[in-house]
């Protein structure tokens, strides 16, 4: 799903329950300690995605090595690499590229069904609730308030890496763009409402996501360049 919405530099590479990747994910013993804790589920999830990051490491030439958490959980990355993963039931997925290709990325997948009741109210403005309500009544087959709670996670993945800051979730206004007509894939624009990021001598005020909906999911993605 990712590969199409991220540029070609970007390495992918995605895990469903039962394949191959997902029956062979194991953990290092940094890693293992990071989860010592967890139940089960939690730890299963993130071996997972991290043997996704593994292989995409591989496709970028990295040499193969644990990715502990750090900062508000946010992976630490190999030296001159950038990166963001994501898991849900049943999935994870893992995109990576060289520092000097991009400036920041951030991916997340999500079961394409509806939002808990009350979450919606929580993460969108007044002006969001109003695009939400329009693209339901146009396209009513998709979950739109959790392609948008998508869309903010892809974006708070994108923007932590270049601030080292909390992103809430009304710090950023989403506009989604329906895209083909069909409801399956589109883009969406996040226009910030705090100082953006400095990035390459320039105050960055919009991410710029694609997303796509397949397999019983919804995948975002948010690419920052370094022009």
């Amino acid at each position: 799903m990712f590969e199409e919405l991220l540029p070609a530099s970007v390495a992918v590479m995605e895990a469903h329950d039962g394949d191959e990747i997902a029956e062979g994910a194991f953990l290092y013993p940094e890693e293992q300690a990071a989860v010592a804790r967890a139940v089960e589920k939690r730890r299963r999830e993130f071996a997972v995605v991290r043997a996704c990051a593994r292989r995409a490491m591989a496709k970028l030439g990295v040499p193969e090595q644990p990715i502990v958490p750090g900062e508000r959980g946010a992976p630490r990355w190999p030296d001159g690499v950038i990166g963001s993963m994501t898991h849900c039931e049943g999935f994870g997925a893992a995109a990576l590229a060289r520092a000097g290709e991009l400036a920041s990325l951030g991916i997340d997948a999500e079961p394409h069904e509806p939002l808990p009741d009350g979450v919606a109210d929580v993460i969108t403005l007044p002006a969001e609730r109003e695009r939400l309500r329009d693209l339901t009544r146009s396209h009513p087959s998709v979950h739109w308030d959790r392609l948008l709670f998508s869309a903010k996670e892809s974006v708070y993945k994108a923007w932590f890496p270049l601030t080292g800051q909390w992103l809430d979730f009304l710090e950023a206004e989403m506009a989604i763009d329906p895209g083909d007509g069909q409801g399956l894939r589109g883009a969406f624009r996040a226009r910030l409402l705090v100082p953006g990021p400095v990035v390459a001598g320039r105050r960055v005020e919009v991410f710029e996501g694609l997303w796509t909906i397949g397999r019983g999911l919804v995948a975002t993605s948010v690419v920052v360049t370094n022009t």
